[in-house]
């Protein structure tokens, strides 16, 4: 296996307009970060595997078929009697941006725990990657430390994308602790450019990456909107430029760009990995998260390889 995402997979109940009376109206959107980066990644080329779960609710099982329906195998998905499934309303402002609310204090994917997430998973994976809305709470942060720290043992590359979402922290102090935790253990990490201060106190990409790369990170993604990537590799950083659309929504960019650069990687060795090749993928994977800012809609959004390569 390719790939092995592990955490939140959601109904994203995206605004889509207003009707008539001015009254908002929204779709049930699949969405949830590394629900959408396993898909991203599948519909680029490699082999995905989702470990989440959902509520025993049609919300779930609809989850579910999206997933399969993209090609991740969701052979480890686990469903919860008792907590239904997680949903979040993105509110889209005149010029795409998005405002969240999450409703998933008591839902599935704060359940997620240690037993839920089997060593032939993880032993199976070339690339283990979550994010930091799974360390908000336990049991899903206790379950998703343990499983990066497993999988490392087992050689598997650690992908980490410390998605902030303010409102699903108590503070900002501890959102950066927790964001913070996971650092030592990852090899690839991707952050946006209004993260880096958070995980730095620096806006500057040249001196952040630098910060991070303490930790041993080996590949760092600093991702700057239409403005493209700034990377880090080593001692070697670079940027490379963004592709111009026209904005849908940006809901599910970040995810498509990284699933996309990791849907290369995961066929790549990271030791004999030149610079030249890392800013191809990373054109690549500009190129895939402009189609999708494009569009509405997280997964819905995202393109097959012939859409990016064409």
């Amino acid at each position: 296996m390719d790939i092995v995402t592990i955490g939140e997979v959601l109904i994203d109940l995206t605004q889509t307009g207003r009707d008539e009376r001015g009254i908002p109206q929204f779709a049930a959107n699949p969405g949830g970060a590394p629900a959408n980066l396993a898909v991203a990644a599948a519909k680029l080329g490699a082999q995905t595997t989702f470990i989440g779960k959902v509520g025993e609710d049609a919300f779930g099982r609809y989850l579910t078929e999206v997933l399969q329906e993209n090609k991740v195998d969701t052979r480890y998905m686990v469903t919860d009697a008792d907590h239904p499934t997680t949903m979040a309303v993105v509110s889209v402002d005149a010029s795409g941006e998005r405002d969240f609310s999450f409703y998933r204090s008591a839902n599935a994917d704060v359940m997620l725990r240690k037993e839920d997430i089997p060593e032939e998973a993880l032993n199976a994976a070339k690339i283990v990657h979550f994010g930091s809305v799974s360390l908000t709470a336990d049991p899903a942060r206790t379950a998703t430390l343990d499983a990066a720290a497993r999988a490392k043992k087992l050689g598997a590359i650690i992908t980490y994308d410390p998605n902030y979402r303010a409102n699903l922290w108590h503070s900002e102090e501890e959102a950066i602790a927790q964001m913070k935790a996971p650092l030592p253990l990852v090899d690839i990490l991707k952050v946006s450019d209004e993260e880096l201060p958070l995980l730095t106190s620096t806006t500057d990409c040249e001196n952040g990456t630098a910060q991070l790369a303490q930790n041993g990170i080996r590949l760092i993604f600093v991702t700057l909107g239409a403005n493209g990537v700034f990377y880090r590799f080593g001692e070697k950083t670079g940027h490379v430029a963004g592709v111009p659309c026209k904005v849908g929504d940006t809901n599910g960019a970040g995810d498509t760009f990284f699933g996309a650069v990791l849907s290369k990687l995961c066929k790549e060795d990271l030791n004999s990995l030149t610079a030249d090749k890392l800013e191809s993928i990373l054109a690549f994977a500009n190129k895939a998260a402009s189609i999708t800012t494009s569009r509405r809609g997280a997964i819905p959004a995202m393109p097959t390889l012939t859409e990016v390569e064409g």
